[in-house]
C-alpha cells in the first residue's frame, strides 16, 4: 500500500505530554498493522519538547532525522543529533527537547507489545 505525501494527515499538538510549545505530526501511512499504534514524523521547533511519559505495553522507537536535542531516558539525559536512534521499551519513560536553533525532526514508531 502506498500513501502519497498529499494523503498524509498533518496535525499540531500543543504542549505534547506536558512539554513546551507545539509538535507537528505527520502520519506516514493510512493503514498500520494491528500491533502498531503510530508511524509518524514529529517536528519540534526550536525550544519545543515532548514531556516525560512512561510507555505501558508498547515500545517507541525514534530515529533522529534532523537537528539537535536532549532526551531523558528513564533517569538519564543524553544529547542527540541527526543519525542517532532511541528505543523506549515497555515500563520505561522518556522525554525529548529541541535544544538547537533549527527543527528537530524525528521518525517515530510505536509498537504494541
Amino acid at each position: 500500500m502506498i500513501t502519497r505525501s498529499e494523503q498524509m494527515a498533518h496535525s499540531v499538538r500543543e504542549f505534547m505530554r506536558g512539554g513546551k510549545k507545539h509538535v507537528e505530526l505527520t502520519e506516514l501511512s493510512q493503514a498500520l498493522p494491528g500491533n502498531m499504534r503510530m508511524f509518524n514524523v514529529l517536528t519540534l521547533v526550536p525550544g519545543a519538547s515532548i514531556g516525560y511519559h512512561v510507555h505501558e505495553n508498547e515500545t517507541e522507537l525514534f530515529y533522529f532525522l534532523e537537528g539537535n536535542g536532549r532526551v531523558q531516558d528513564d533517569d538519564q539525559y543524553h544529547d542527540v543529533s541527526a543519525g542517532d536512534s532511541m528505543a523506549t521499551f515497555n515500563g520505561h519513560g522518556h522525554s525529548v527537547e529541541n535544544t538547537g536553533d533549527t527543527n528537530l525532526v524525528i521518525l517515530a514508531a510505536i509498537i504494541r507489545d
